[in-house]
């Protein structure tokens, strides 16, 4: 398996727990990339990514990543297959679980990038999410607040899945 780019920012906790999971689990082979400072040509030097894209507010995308968008629009992400995960609050923010993951896939696929790491939406409790897709979540939905010591699982099933659709 190639390089995989784990992209997430350095001073986000939950986030940066999951991701260094997440990279723990795939061992030397996942490179641990600040989303706060990335760049264009660092996101476009792997072919493999891992985005933790946690979701802030009321269904808005971190401060980090907003502003990393217009970038990524100028993209040609042909050939780039991403797996998205992300944190939310599903009794907190009901109203748009993990809506991060689900923009960031939007815009990844519109670039032209294969998504990969949908999970089921089974077992969780929301209104809404724009991350679902036919009772799938568009990436690995976290929620530390009501779920927490179900994390570490969902992230080695999760991790187990990637090794299999990354090429």
């Amino acid at each position: 398996m190639k390089k995989i780019g784990l992209f997430y920012s350095f001073n986000t906790n939950k986030t940066s727990q999951a991701a260094r999971k997440i990279g723990e689990a795939f061992g030397n082979i996942a490179v641990h990339v600040n989303a706060e400072t990335v760049t264009e040509q660092e996101f476009l030097s792997y072919n493999n990514l891992i985005l933790g894209v946690p979701t802030w507010f009321d269904g808005e995308l971190p401060n980090y990543w907003d502003e990393f968008v217009p970038a990524i629009e100028d993209l040609d992400l042909k050939g780039k297959t991403v797996a998205i995960f992300g944190n939310g609050n599903q009794k907190g923010y009901p109203e748009n679980f993990v809506d991060g993951v689900g923009i960031m896939a939007n815009l990844l696929e519109r670039c032209g990038a294969r998504i990969i790491g949908f999970t089921s939406a089974e077992g969780y409790t929301f209104e809404s999410s724009q991350a679902l897709r036919n009772n799938q979540f568009a990436g690995l939905a976290l929620d530390f607040e009501n779920q927490g010591s179900q994390i570490n699982g969902k992230i080695k099933k999760w991790v187990e899945q990637l090794k299999k659709e990354f090429k």
